[in-house]
């Protein structure tokens, strides 16, 4: 009861301020008591102490054992004096002092348990405010973590801590979940996805939990679409804290690290500067690139490197492009270390900061030197006679139909000029072809020398030259006055002995000559007017020049005929598909779509005869578009067959087509009317479409490959486009000329072009398919350079839609 009653009571007397309070009240409750006695029993000796035992406890509680004993004291001599006899005097009789004695004593003992009943009681709360403040203080920590933080309790299965408990969760650990009663859930329960990517994790967490080792582990959760750093440590058997931190973040900027720095080891160099264009770092592919060292280059400008080739425009447009867009890519020439000039391919990105200001460029440089000289390797082979380095006909071709186009523009007349040299087969059976070799290419030397920087000679083949002279007089009696006298210079130079290794020897030429200016004449009609008046100048004795006389041209006549003959089949519809398979590993894979023209009193007219006419009188469009929309519905009538839905049709487009405004729109127009799948069309171009408005066909190309629709650049390697624009286009596929293909076993330089097409179909990424393949012997040559696609008659010539859906039936020969 004392006990319960003391532990009960504030624990005080302990100071030293409070000491003599203490004293005074032990005095105090002595008086009291002595008075309460006085009241109570005056002179009765046995109750002698009746009211100072509680005086002396009650000081003892309050006040401490010091004062009490001070009260003990005090109240053993007062009532030895006043209670016992005689009165009022000390008394020492052996009864007095053994009660007063016995008083004392039970005083001291009962004081000092009083005192030490304090201490503990005192030692005890102390504890428990400590313990108090303790668990206040882990609570608002535990909670106010910014980390997601559990006490878990493991559960064992065998031996093995196989899943954990969650005991107590802080807010953070809810958040992070999303889950608001986290705790009394296995942590399976909470996170399904860590046991579903690694079974064996809950045992590994454990194993480390009770050892006590400090590891994290880096899991990665589906379901909240976060990277996790978990912590855990054991403060006690089978229980461990985690703590879960979120490190999605920093995940990121490691992966884009590794990225970045995967990056700037590439085989490309990469030069990053600061806004002013100071150099602050570059990679080894650009030091290797440029022959100079980090530190030469550091600290340094971009102008370090200029080959002086391009002038302050050039650079002007480039930061114009870099000011409004951000970006700038391009050929751009510049030197290396040790002065040599070379081409490279630049791209440049301006990188924003926060303000949205340039705080960096970052700029990518490829060396394309092994690519321009494969472009002029290409282009040498391609448009260039190896014998004599003139152009030869693919070139030629070309730069008559743009002096064709120019003179059309500005009404000047121009001219072509057909040579061929007189007796030369008896000068090759005589002497030998080595001999004849050098004379066509001194003839080739000396044809050069008669002509101004703008026109063409070009060897068309065997002895024929032919020689293109632009922008002469508007006036044609003026304009065959001045080709005349280039004729005559031709003769004089050509007819001049000649010493072919030793030899002595002479040659004369015939020469023809025909005006083109604004009659409109076709490319054929002018090679067949300048080809009659070479005959006719043999015919005059050899070694003269005669102009093309139209009256001996009957078929002059027959040209205006058949354009009227095809306007006439446009409107009655005289024009039919004809379909030639496409052949890849055995495999029809498509077809190309071939326009035919089945005329009531001509027959099948050749594409060749009517083509051309189309493309000059503008016939094309209405013809292209009738091709278009009749291939668009033949892949609408296969998409629900067998064995055909998976085809696809290519289809020719004209340069006159591509050229249109609306050619993206005609395009579509097409495939919603026959409901036909884009995915199946494919459009075929050649090189000489891509000369003029590159940026544009590569807009309309891309618009159109948006929507599925793919592309194939037929005839490649016959014209002359910068290898630069092929990689910008979106291409799916390289058609190798049957031009190409017809020699590839006889003729070196076919053979060379045809594999260097297929490597760059290769390194483009590009399909690659030969047309005009008619031997197996060609087919072989192709397969085993890459080329594992054809088109041609060792498979089929084109047929109609019957026989070409009869020919899936069968076998395509292996």
């Amino acid at each position: 009861m004392l006990g319960r009653i003391v532990a009960a009571l504030p624990a005080i007397g302990h100071l030293e301020r409070t000491r003599p309070v203490h004293y005074l009240m032990a005095a105090a409750l002595v008086a009291v008591a002595l008075a309460l006695r006085m009241v109570i029993a005056p002179q009765d000796a046995g109750a002698q102490f009746v009211t100072f035992y509680p005086a002396v406890m009650l000081v003892a509680v309050f006040g401490g054992f010091g004062p009490a004993m001070v009260a003990a004291v005090i109240a053993c001599g007062l009532a030895d004096c006043l209670f016992f006899p005689p009165f009022n005097g000390v008394n020492v009789s052996n009864n007095a002092v053994l009660s007063v004695s016995v008083f004392f004593t039970d005083e001291v003992v009962v004081c000092g348990a009083i005192a030490a009943m304090q201490h503990h009681f005192r030692q005890r709360k102390l504890t428990e405010a400590a313990l108090h403040e303790s668990e206040f203080t882990y609570r608002t920590l535990f909670d106010n973590m910014l980390n997601g933080t559990a006490y878990c309790r493991m559960i064992f299965e065998n031996g093995e801590p196989v899943d954990f408990v969650h005991l107590k969760v802080n807010k953070s650990f809810d958040e992070l979940t999303g889950i608001k009663q986290a705790v009394g859930k296995t942590m399976t329960e909470v996170f399904p996805g860590i046991r579903q990517k690694d079974p064996e994790f809950f045992i590994k967490l454990g194993r480390v939990a009770m050892t006590g080792q400090q590891e994290k582990f880096e899991i990665y959760l589906n379901t909240l679409k976060h990277w996790l750093a978990l912590s855990v440590y054991c403060p006690q058997p089978e229980h461990f804290v985690a703590v879960f931190d979120v490190i999605t973040e920093r995940k990121a900027a490691e992966t884009n690290l590794r990225i970045a720095a995967a990056a700037f080891d590439a085989r490309e160099g990469i030069v990053i500067t600061d806004a002013g264009e100071t150099i602050l770092r570059v990679n080894q592919a650009f030091l290797d690139m440029t022959g100079f060292s980090a530190a030469e280059v550091v600290g340094q400008t971009p102008r370090l490197f200029k080959s002086g080739r391009h002038d302050a425009a050039f650079y002007a447009g480039m930061w114009n492009a870099l000011g409004q867009t951000g970006a700038w890519q391009g050929e751009i020439w510049d030197r290396r270390k040790n002065g040599e000039v070379y081409p490279k391919w630049l791209s440049i990105k301006a990188v924003t900061g926060a303000d949205g200001r340039v705080s960096h460029y970052v700029a990518i440089h490829t060396d394309i030197t092994e690519r321009k000289a494969a472009e002029e390797q290409i282009k040498n082979l391609a448009f260039y006679d190896p014998l004599t380095q003139l152009p030869n006909r693919r070139l030629f071709m070309d730069r008559l139909h743009q002096a064709l186009s120019a003179s059309i523009r500005n009404g000047r007349e121009g001219a072509l000029l057909f040579l061929d040299l007189d007796k030369f087969k008896l000068l090759n059976d005589t002497l030998g072809h080595d001999k004849g070799d050098l004379l066509l290419q001194q003839v080739a030397v000396r044809l050069t020398t008669c002509i101004r920087e703008i026109d063409t000679v070009a060897r068309l083949g065997g002895d024929e030259f032919i020689v293109l002279l632009g922008d002469l007089s508007e006036n044609s009696e003026e304009a065959a006055a001045q080709a005349k006298l280039v004729g005559e210079k031709i003769l004089a130079a050509v007819s001049r002995p000649y010493l072919l290794a030793g030899h002595d020897c002479r040659s004369t030429p015939s020469v023809g000559i025909t005006l083109f200016g604004d009659k409109r004449d076709s490319i054929d009609d002018l090679l067949k007017q300048a080809d009659i008046a070479m005959y006719q100048a043999k015919a005059a004795g050899r070694s003269t020049l005669r102009f093309f006389d139209p009256d001996l041209q009957a078929t002059v006549q027959a040209h205006s005929a058949m354009i009227e003959d095809l306007r006439l089949g446009l409107k009655f519809g005289q024009f039919s598909l004809y379909y030639q398979p496409q052949v890849e590993n055995g495999r029809i894979i498509g077809a190309e779509a071939l326009i035919r023209w089945q005329h009531p009193e001509r027959g099948l007219v050749a594409p060749a005869d009517f083509i051309p006419l189309a493309e000059e009188t503008g016939l094309i469009l209405p013809l292209g578009q009738w091709v278009l929309e009749s291939a668009c519905a033949r892949i609408f009538a296969w998409a629900d067959r067998p064995g055909m839905a998976d085809l696809t049709v290519a289809v020719n487009v004209s340069a006159h087509q591509l050229r249109q405004h609306n050619f993206v729109e005609e395009v579509l127009s097409a495939v919603d009317r026959t409901n036909a799948d884009p995915h199946k069309l494919k459009l075929e171009l050649t090189e000489s479409m891509l000369i003029d408005n590159i940026e544009d066909v590569i807009t309309k190309m891309n618009a159109l490959k948006s929507y599925g629709i793919r592309f194939s650049l037929d005839d490649f390697g016959t014209g002359y486009s910068s290898l630069s624009y092929l990689k910008r286009l979106p291409l799916g596929q390289l058609k190798i000329d049957r031009s190409f293909v017809t020699d590839v076993l006889n003729d070196a330089n076919d053979a060379a072009i045809a594999q260097t097409i297929v490597a760059l179909g290769q390194t483009l990424g590009l399909k690659v398919i030969a047309e005009g393949v008619e031997t197996e012997a060609q087919r072989d040559f192709l397969a085993e350079h890459g080329c594992n696609a054809y088109q041609g008659y060792l498979f089929s010539r084109p047929v109609p839609v019957e026989e070409f859906e009869s020919l899936l039936e069968s076998a395509v020969p292996a």
